[in-house]
């Protein structure tokens, strides 16, 4: 039997622009139907990915998170690894693993960028419901 149930991860650095990915999201997978992980920054997100992917409960794992410079690391180091941590996890489990994981070049901690980025992590999670969906369709096609 396939699952219908979804999980998204959201990293907390950001939550007020992170969150938002989760609404997105919700717009196309009912609430009801999501639950809901949340991890203290992005790279500790392909390890949970990986637990709940292979934990067989989820149709699809969705991940939300943005990186930015915070002129210590290298930001783009950071995001490099957890994109590819969760197409591992994807691959390794056979679940579907998205990332919602943004790493803009330029952020400024301003009212403008934070509306920027909110509304556009809406959209991203949007998109990864699409595609959660989309994929569990084909899928599902080719099994038959």
């Amino acid at each position: 039997m396939t699952p219908t149930r979804y999980a998204f991860i959201k990293a907390n650095w950001h939550s007020d622009i992170v969150d938002r990915a989760f609404d997105g999201f919700c717009e196309l997978i009912p609430a009801s139907q999501v639950d809901v992980f949340d991890v203290p920054g992005a790279f500790e997100m392909p390890l949970v990915a990986r637990d709940l992917a292979a934990s067989g409960r989820y149709a699809a794992v969705a991940a939300a998170a943005f990186v930015v410079d915070g002129g210590i690391y290298r930001h783009d180091f950071v995001a490099q690894a957890v994109v590819d941590g969760l197409m591992r996890a994807g691959m390794d489990t056979g679940v579907p693993v998205l990332s919602v994981s943004l790493t803009p070049h330029h952020y400024q901690e301003t009212d403008h960028h934070n509306e920027i980025y909110r509304a556009h992590f809406v959209e991203k999670g949007r998109e990864a419901a699409k595609a959660a969906l989309m994929i569990g369709k084909t899928r599902a096609s080719l099994a038959a």
